[in-house]
């Protein structure tokens, strides 16, 4: 081949006539179709192969009359956060079963970021979105939706219609491990809590606050860390906690990332075994 010369492409009807079989039984393979003989499809998907074919999905998409691209986008917060990888791994698996690729992206707690994700995604007609939302964006949630873009909102609470979220009950879960603290005799409980923009992070804290409230006694806000968002932050809140006067017997962290933190201060100071810890969410 000389310089300049590109190899033509190969198509479905080179396919089609390298195989022996028609144009049509090609496009039903190739597109995931029923109704073809195992050996039709074997022969279709070799040959396919070895001439190197590749499927134009966007030209597929125009093509149907639903316009479906098989692609969702997820938007999480970080894909780094050991949640965040667990949602995406999950997505993925059910989506594999469907036969649908997933697109991801970070939007690190910026509803900026947040809303070039969502421009870019359905931008390129991504059949639906699953969001992690950051709280600030739901007018353009909202837009997207009213476009006709099916969104589902994971793990924080959104008010727009026809937008479902799933999610936990954040404020008992948070209460119930308090109480259990209190009833394992603990008094001097710290808390440690995400930025108050999300709203998991406040439902978690009015939870926190509850179960003190369900006691008749005020919550020591000496023993309080709001507004963080990483482990080495939690780190250093529980450190301080521990070290300064009246140290709490027990951290309960509302978080992940903040229980790992926590957990490594503890280990830092050898209190491991002192100090009770609960974390919300699981962890690595």
């Amino acid at each position: 081949m000389q310089d300049g010369e590109r190899r033509r492409a190969a198509t479905m009807r080179d396919v089609a006539r390298q195989a022996g079989v028609g144009l049509a039984t090609v496009s039903r393979v190739i597109n995931g179709k029923p109704g073809v003989a195992p050996e039709l499809v074997r022969r279709v998907t070799e040959t396919a192969r070895a001439l190197g074919y590749r499927h134009d999905v966007t030209a597929s998409s125009l093509r149907r009359a639903d316009r479906r691209t098989a692609t969702i986008a997820l938007v999480l917060e970080d894909v780094a956060n050991p949640f965040a990888s667990v949602l995406h791994r999950a997505v993925e698996d059910a989506a594999r079963e469907e036969g649908i690729l997933v697109l991801a992206g970070s939007s690190d707690e910026h509803p900026e970021r947040e809303r070039e994700l969502v421009d870019a995604f359905t931008l390129r007609r991504v059949d639906g979105l699953i969001v992690v939302p950051t709280g600030s964006t739901d007018e353009q949630l909202a837009a997207a939706r009213g476009h006709g873009t099916p969104i589902v909102c994971a793990d924080r609470l959104v008010e727009i219609d026809r937008v479902d979220t799933v999610t936990v009950d954040n404020r008992d879960g948070t209460s119930s491990a308090v109480r259990r603290l209190r009833a394992l005799g603990h008094r001097r409980i710290a808390f440690l809590g995400d930025l108050d923009s999300i709203w998991t992070a406040r439902q978690r804290y009015a939870g926190f606050a509850d179960a003190y409230a369900e006691a008749g006694e005020p919550v020591e806000d000496r023993l309080v860390r709001r507004g963080l968002h990483s482990e080495e932050a939690a780190r250093t809140a529980t450190t301080r906690l521990l070290t300064g006067g009246e140290p709490p017997t027990a951290v309960f962290a509302a978080q992940n990332l903040l229980t790992m933190g926590a957990r490594r201060a503890l280990q830092d100071l050898g209190a491991q075994e002192e100090v009770a810890l609960i974390g919300f969410d699981d962890f690595p």
